[in-house]
């Protein structure tokens, strides 16, 4: 009954090998080319050290106070210490970054994390020193704009 069995599934063999390697090759070349949102525009506003783009997702309107942008930080670029009156969300989607409360130790974030910025408490986040860093941020606009503070010395990056 097993050699019966045998003569058909033999010839089936070198077609389950040409659809692995078909997915795998698949699946590499899209981990590498795929982004969840589009990079967006340069910010030129002075409010980061380095190089950083925004994808603005949602803005706040008058049905809803939170805005939604995807900002995508390239090595070594980070945000000025800042507050948000009602405070923030950030959702790590790629790479590895940092955030840091005032007095608090620098967190290390990476893809799946999540962080909640308490209202009105000064912090800053961005790339670590060699990885790109892509997190959206989920803003309460309903108390007030952002702040925006003091660069982040490179000291307080590097500590």
């Amino acid at each position: 009954m097993m050699k019966s069995s045998l003569k058909y599934i033999f010839p089936l063999i070198p077609f389950l090998f040409i659809a692995c390697n078909k997915k795998k090759e698949t699946k590499d070349i899209h981990s590498e080319n795929l982004l969840v949102f589009p990079t967006g525009e340069k910010i030129t506003n002075g409010n980061f050290t380095g190089t950083a783009y925004l994808q603005m997702l949602m803005d706040a309107d008058s049905l809803n106070s939170i805005s939604v942008g995807n900002v995508t930080f390239e090595p070594g670029a980070r945000s000025k210490w800042h507050t948000h009156p009602a405070g923030q969300i950030l959702l790590v989607i790629d790479g590895v970054g940092y955030y840091q409360e005032k007095g608090q130790p620098k967190k290390i974030l990476r893809k799946g994390d999540a962080i909640k910025c308490p209202p009105n408490v000064p912090h800053w986040h961005g790339a670590g020193s060699d990885k790109t860093f892509v997190q959206v941020a989920i803003t309460g606009r309903e108390k007030g704009e952002t702040v925006w503070l003091e660069p982040v010395t490179d000291e307080e990056y590097h500590k």
